[in-house]
């Protein structure tokens, strides 16, 4: 990888484990800080703008958390998209439900805006993943929701979780799918100066 300055600091927008672990697995050193962001679609915005204003909205907020020209901030955002129609976290099983039956045996598409935010320079894009699922009969259905799993999680399913038994294949990145396409933000940290592979130091996944 290029030259990094090591005095570059990450921020990580977001609480989600999910995606502290990913940062984790590459050996980025970071803090994680709770941003509060309202997820509301406009009308007439399209998933790929809806998804990437929100990534960019709480990059930004992270970064107005610290006052420090070194600072960098990571803001993401996932969700599927069916037909046309945004899945974001279920509302109860009922919705869960009408959500996988709408995956069963076809594809759909996964988004993640990814936004990495500086004091002067700010670097963004929306990745899109094709997920295949199996046919999804009531008895899988109603046995993955009382796993718990898929009450947080946009689209209802974890792919890095027990959803894994849900899905036939996947065309693009898998990282995408858990909430960070990794390919592209290794990208986006070469152009901020941030290191990665520093599996010397850990992670400060604390809060600020």
């Amino acid at each position: 990888m290029p030259h990094s300055d090591p005095e570059q600091r990450l921020i990580l927008a977001s609480a989600s484990p999910r995606r502290a672990e990913l940062l984790m697995q590459i050996g980025v050193t970071f803090s994680s800080a709770a941003t509060s962001v309202e997820e509301r679609r406009f009308p007439d915005e399209s998933p790929e703008t809806y998804v990437l204003r929100l990534a960019q909205e709480k990059s930004r907020a992270g970064l107005a958390l610290l006052d420090n020209p070194n600072t960098w901030s990571l803001g993401a955002d996932t969700l599927g998209v069916v037909d046309g129609e945004i899945l974001e976290k279920p509302r109860d099983f009922t919705d869960f439900a009408r959500m996988m039956r709408l995956m069963s045996g076809r594809e759909h598409s996964v988004l993640t805006a990814i936004c990495l935010t500086g004091a002067e320079a700010a670097f963004s894009e929306v990745v899109e993943t094709r997920v295949r699922f199996r046919a999804l009969d009531r008895r899988l259905i109603e046995g993955y929701w009382n796993t718990g799993e898929p009450a947080d999680k946009a689209g209802g399913y974890g792919i890095q979780g027990m959803g894994a038994v849900l899905v036939e294949s996947i065309h693009g990145s898998y990282s995408n799918v858990v909430g960070l396409p990794l390919e592209t933000l290794g990208e986006f940290l070469e152009r901020a100066g941030i290191p990665y592979w520093q599996f010397d130091k850990r992670a400060d996944a604390g809060m600020i």
